[in-house]
């Protein structure tokens, strides 16, 4: 008789205690909390064919982490392949195939059509919302979780989880009122949840509710702010409420300590911080010391022209650190990246490459140019992935380029939408 998950779904290959700590390795990965990867290497070390051990390790360390990260991901995919497995824990494998491909979209494909079949599979909703926002679709990221909502109930094991994924689809799609309901139930539920902690912080951002947004990530909640797998972007988030108050020294602190002191070299932390110096560079105040050390960062990073988004604020770190030849090297390696397959070749071609271009042109003072290629992409720029607040920065550098270009009445025009849009 097979072990089963806390929703009773089965899990092959794992023995009573493997599947005890692969319980717990889930709850924590919906929460973004503490060390699941610890219980599930258990969970793999007592049970070698635990299938769902080996997928979702590969789902935590495929996406926004470093190149050795991974690599650890597509071993683990490796390991998962060929395994005894259900139905259910067959499309988990076939996804993360596909994720190691770097097919966001088949794989999000897949795991829509498992959590049609079992909606109460937390982690194909979990790993599928990841691919919605890799490829920026908006309504996935909602109807996705939504498709599954009535088979839970807050008797459901971890049904915060599904509250924080559909606060976050909500969000995302305009419905401020709900998802702030759903991702505040969520945190009631479970404080820990940086997933949901982050959902609200995405409504105040969207709505310019600046001292909200500093109350909610201060004083209402700080559950998020110790051992959590997520916190240096809810602390990008809290730089963002400083920043729109203006409050620049708050804003450095945070960039100097949680932000980028680390100096950790995971893919996404590493966009949170490049995302945070472009805007206080926008703003007259970002320093060169810091594009510097950020640069290095990118530079032993390396690996370009494989995810657009990433590249784009690769190319902010350059231009901010004046290393022309790094940005032209990135250049390159996002025009073979375009000319390639797979997902990443339509964001580079459609987006990214755009967009780097536009920051490169930003960087040398061809702000015309600037102009007219981020007027070009903005409308499209959902299709390389990330959330609203993320992609604002296009805005934001669009309306500085057009200042300095003395294009003043398209600047007034750009401000004047925007506050039309946030009020």
């Amino acid at each position: 008789m097979l072990e089963t998950d806390a929703a009773g779904l089965g899990l092959s290959g794992a023995s009573p205690r493997a599947a005890e700590d692969y319980r717990a390795a889930v709850s924590l990965y919906h929460a973004l909390h503490g060390d699941p990867l610890s219980r599930l290497e258990a969970a793999i070390a007592d049970s070698p064919g635990f299938v769902m051990a080996h997928v979702l390790k590969a789902d935590m360390l495929l996406v926004g982490a470093s190149p050795e990260v991974a690599a650890m991901g597509a071993d683990a995919v490796k390991a998962a392949s060929g395994l005894s497995a259900t139905t259910r824990e067959q499309g988990h494998v076939a996804a993360a195939v596909q994720i190691a491909g770097g097919q966001f979209a088949a794989a999000g494909r897949i795991l829509e059509d498992v959590s049609v079949a079992e909606p109460l599979d937390g982690v194909a909703l979990q790993a599928g919302q990841l691919m919605d926002f890799m490829l920026g679709d908006n309504r996935m990221l909602r109807d996705r979780i939504a498709r599954a909502l009535p088979a839970w109930s807050p008797q459901t094991p971890d049904y915060h989880a599904i509250l924080g994924m559909h606060a976050f689809g909500l969000e995302e799609t305009g419905f401020y009122d709900r998802a702030e309901a759903a991702g505040r139930q969520a945190i009631a539920l479970e404080p820990r949840n940086a997933w949901a902690q982050h959902a609200v912080a995405h409504v105040l951002e969207m709505q310019d509710r600046r001292a909200d947004g500093v109350a909610w990530m201060r004083r209402e909640n700080l559950a998020w702010q110790t051992d959590s797998l997520f916190a240096v972007h809810n602390w990008w988030h809290l730089a963002l409420f400083h920043l729109g108050l203006g409050q620049i020294d708050e804003v450095l602190a945070l960039y100097d300590g949680p932000i980028f002191g680390g100096g950790s070299d995971m893919a996404f932390d590493l966009l949170d911080a490049a995302a945070l110096l472009w805007r206080l560079k926008l703003e007259g105040c970002a320093t060169d010391d810091r594009f510097q050390a950020l640069a290095d960062a990118y530079e032993r990073r390396g690996a370009y022209g494989l995810q657009a988004f990433d590249d784009a604020h690769a190319m902010m770190a350059f231009v901010g650190a004046g290393r022309d030849d790094a940005a032209r090297d990135l250049l390159t390696a996002l025009e073979a990246g375009a000319a390639g397959d797979g997902d990443n070749a339509m964001m580079t071609a459609e987006v990214g490459l755009p967009v780097a271009r536009a920051l490169h042109a930003f960087g040398q003072g061809r702000f015309a140019q600037a102009v007219d290629d981020l007027r070009t992409v903005r409308n499209r720029a959902h299709r390389f992935g990330g959330s609203h607040a993320q992609r604002d920065v296009i805005d934001l550098t669009l309306i500085a380029a057009a200042r300095a270009a003395g294009q003043t009445s398209l600047e007034r025009a750009l401000l004047a939408e925007r506050q039309a849009a946030r009020p």
